[in-house]
């Protein structure tokens, strides 16, 4: 039986190449676009949840915001945007779609975090605290659902070759960064993807709670 594939934030970057890698392996993928659900927006989440037609066998929550700022110039706003995006919608769309995989006693739940969620840099007080909260959140779900036999984990990724990488770093910056990673390259999409694709497949049958940092050896200096 075909599974489907719920997959947030799936235009570009790594959700592109997991939804990509994953309609390649027969897994049929919905991948909602901002109108049709808004992650700033509770009543498009219900809305959202409300319309899917059948199980969902797997859940990616990938879609996430990144406003770099100083804690001097944090507003009220960009700190309940990014907590929204990135923390309170993942959670109740996990909590929109267990009750089918609770039904069906299987399921696969992958929460994109970030390698900010474990070191820092000034300026991502907001987004570090965010990923750091959902690698809480994919531990206590993991152990809530595993009764039901459903796995959740978190990946981290690092510095990823991506278009936006790009646009925010000259290639002289690109250059320094790489310096500072033991593998001294950029990860790939790609790279990322193909970890999705292992955690959520049939492969994967005992791993559960886990962040899994995909950093190129950065965060072991």
């Amino acid at each position: 039986m075909t599974k489907r594939a719920l997959i947030t934030g799936a235009s570009k970057g790594i959700g592109a190449e997991i939804a990509k890698l994953f309609d390649e392996n027969g897994i049929e993928v919905l991948a909602p676009t901002h109108q049709e659900l808004d992650l700033l927006s509770n009543a498009s989440v219900d809305s959202y949840l409300s319309k899917l037609n059948g199980s969902v066998d797997i859940l990616i929550n990938n879609a996430g915001i990144n406003p770099i700022r100083k804690i001097e110039d944090l507003d009220d706003a960009t700190i309940e945007e990014v907590l929204r995006v990135n923390l309170i919608s993942p959670i109740r769309l996990i909590k929109g779609i267990l009750p089918f995989m609770i039904r069906k006693k299987s399921g696969k739940i992958v929460n994109i975090s970030s390698v900010w969620s474990l070191v820092s840099k000034p300026g991502r007080t907001v987004y570090a605290s965010s990923k750091a909260a959902l690698n809480s959140v994919t531990k206590s779900i993991a152990v809530e659902v595993a009764p039901h036999n459903i796995l959740v984990n978190a990946i981290a990724p690092g510095f990823v070759d991506t278009k936006l990488t790009r646009q925010n770093n000259t290639e002289e910056e690109i250059r320094m960064i790489e310096s500072k990673i033991p593998l001294g390259r950029l990860a790939q999409t790609k790279e990322i993807a193909e970890l999705a694709l292992f955690l959520c497949s049939d492969k994967n049958s005992y791993m559960t709670g886990q962040t899994i940092l995909v950093d190129g050896g950065y965060t072991c200096l």
